[in-house]
């Protein structure tokens, strides 16, 4: 029998290699990290409300867009799902039915930050945190909300912009020690990465590869060698879309024809075939649908 999710996430943590988790927005590009090879994969807040909204991570997202994100995500690759779930969405007790939730739509871990509500971006300026025994609160909680034992709580301090060094690791102690799996410093700088994994012996460490250029652009195995575990690369693949999309745009308006860019782009049977079109076919075949009424090319 395959292990769960869960367990295979937490199998990957316990491994030599830092764990690689691309960042999603949606089905589709679950089902692209999966076909890339991929161990695992990052729903990213700011991906999301981008998307959804149109707006910034400035916390206009309610627990339960985000926790249906989440479950699409979780449902179109069988990838280990990490996903952002922002502050908890309020106190302790929201924090719990936040993490039934995400639980129950087949994700195998969450990060929760120390922000006040509303939150941000935390790689934007302006923001503000809990004390930190407000967040101890809420890690307690989400470790009690959690069924399955392998579910993995990831303990975020945004306090590094604020207070410095010494208040996130005492930050990140507190909440090691109120149960978090993995401990999250968000925004460290190059003069700060390398303090890290020495404060925190013995629980996995995330790092968060931002395209803010806060935290630097390092290879895998630099990372490693710096004592992290989990890397998250939140929103390269929806930025690297924006991109084609605006030159796609700038050759359709000004040529007024496609032509050119099709060549360049996935064609439309792979694109239908990421989308699992063979899974289709079988099951129309396998519940008797007439053949010239199947789905094909």
């Amino acid at each position: 029998m395959s292990m769960k999710r869960t367990q295979r996430l937490r199998h990957l943590l316990a491994g030599e290699r830092a764990v690689m988790a691309p960042g999603v927005v949606d089905a589709m590009y679950a089902r692209l990290v999966a076909e890339a090879g991929f161990e695992a994969m990052y729903m990213t807040g700011a991906g999301t409300s981008v998307t959804r909204l149109g707006y910034p991570d400035v916390g206009l997202l309610t627990m339960t867009e985000m926790v249906d994100n989440a479950t699409r995500i979780a449902d179109a690759s069988d990838l280990p799902l990490i996903a952002d779930a922002d502050n908890g969405f309020g106190g302790p007790l929201n924090v719990r039915r936040a993490i039934q939730l995400y639980e129950r739509g087949g994700v195998a871990a969450v990060h929760l930050e120390d922000q006040v509500l509303p939150k941000r971006c935390g790689h934007l300026a302006g923001k503000q945190v809990i004390s930190a025994q407000d967040m101890v609160a809420k890690i307690k909680a989400a470790v009690d909300a959690r069924v399955d034992e392998n579910f993995v709580v990831i303990a975020r301090t945004d306090v590094l912009a604020l207070q410095g060094r010494n208040a996130a690791f005492d930050r990140g102690d507190l909440y090691r020690e109120a149960g978090a799996d993995v401990v999250f410093i968000e925004s460290p700088g190059p003069e700060d990465l390398p303090h890290i994994a020495p404060r925190f012996p013995g629980i996995p460490l995330l790092y968060n590869m931002a395209t803010s250029g806060k935290t630097p652009f390092l290879t895998r195995s630099e990372i490693e060698q710096l004592g992290f575990k989990l890397i998250i690369y939140p929103n390269w693949l929806l930025l690297s879309a924006c991109e084609a999309a605006r030159r796609t745009l700038d050759v359709l308006k000004t040529e007024e024809t496609i032509a050119s860019v099709a060549p360049h782009v996935m064609n439309f049977k792979q694109f239908f075939d990421t989308a699992r079109m063979g899974e289709i076919q079988e099951l129309e075949a396998r519940y008797g649908t007439p053949e010239e009424n199947r789905t094909t090319y």
